[in-house]
């Protein structure tokens, strides 16, 4: 059997019974390395599951994946996803290689940032179209995930935005040249989102956009490091989280839709303008 495993949000001993118990019986263990991360390392997992944990990196999975699946209808091999199994479309197509081979297949599922955003207090059924936020370069600034916000807030709905992470990334020329020379990590943090947003929204007021559905003042949620001892969260105009720290990775960030009186009251605790929320209270 092949199994792709969810492993939560926090750490190693976030990983279900079910989970666990399947990770100390296969022949080999494999740990996707590139989508998400833990707030732990490998040698962390392999302490607890008793077991050697392989790195899978993004050529592995999407170029290499006989590797992955080698002696899978003999024995059991387990994949290990960050958060849900199907948090990310590269799993997806996992399961679906694995249905062209004939390969007996097993999703063991877990929690993540899709329904423990919940924990900053908006309600999980008053959320649009999830977007990633990609970062910006020199050449390249895209704002087809703004759009999509602002579809959302046209509706009345929250957005969860999914920051960009970048690990074993090469540079143009490193790729162009075929040398496997890879740029250090990057994780986008709240404050640089919400710059690139503050940029955005510039841009369409300076093209003639005289009214958006998300300004600088629009209410934002900072989250960062759920399900860990040490999750953050910070509540306040997407202005003011520009300037907002919240320590390390990894990052989300929620723009708040038409918002009920009992949202609005839960996110005093993390509001660094409780007299912001409450006037906006006042006008529901």
């Amino acid at each position: 059997m092949f199994y792709l495993i969810g492993l939560g949000l926090g750490d190693a001993e976030d990983i279900t019974v079910k989970g666990l118990s399947i990770v100390r019986k296969c022949r080999r263990v494999y740990l996707e390395a590139y989508t998400s991360i833990l707030g732990v390392g490998k040698e962390a997992l392999e302490k607890f599951y008793g077991r050697e944990v392989i790195l899978a990196d993004r050529d592995m999975v999407e170029q290499q994946s006989d590797e992955l699946f080698a002696g899978s209808m003999e024995e059991d091999v387990a994949f290990l996803v960050v958060g849900d199994p199907f948090g990310a479309t590269t799993h997806t197509d996992l399961v679906l290689r694995c249905k062209e081979q004939d390969i007996p297949i097993k999703v063991i599922h877990n929690a993540s940032i899709m329904n423990a955003v919940g924990c900053c207090g908006l309600q999980l059924y008053n959320y649009g179209e999830t977007v990633s936020v990609v970062f910006w370069s020199d050449n390249w600034k895209p704002e087809s995930y703004f759009d999509k916000i602002l579809c959302n807030a046209e509706r009345g709905l929250h957005s969860l935005c999914l920051l960009d992470i970048k690990v074993k990334e090469q540079t143009i020329e490193n790729l162009m040249r075929g040398r496997k020379i890879y740029e250090p990590p990057r994780y986008m943090s709240v404050s640089h989102a919400a710059q690139q947003f503050m940029e955005i929204i510039e841009n369409r007021k300076k093209s003639g956009t005289e009214k958006l559905a998300v300004d600088e003042n629009t209410i934002s949620i900072g989250i960062a490091r759920v399900g860990s001892d040490d999750q953050k969260i910070v509540a306040g105009s997407l202005k003011q989280l520009v300037d907002v720290d919240l320590g390390g990775p990894l990052h989300s960030l929620v723009i708040s839709g038409r918002m009920h009186a009992l949202e609005i009251e839960y996110l005093k605790q993390f509001s660094l303008d409780i007299d912001m929320l409450n006037r906006i209270s006042e006008q529901i």
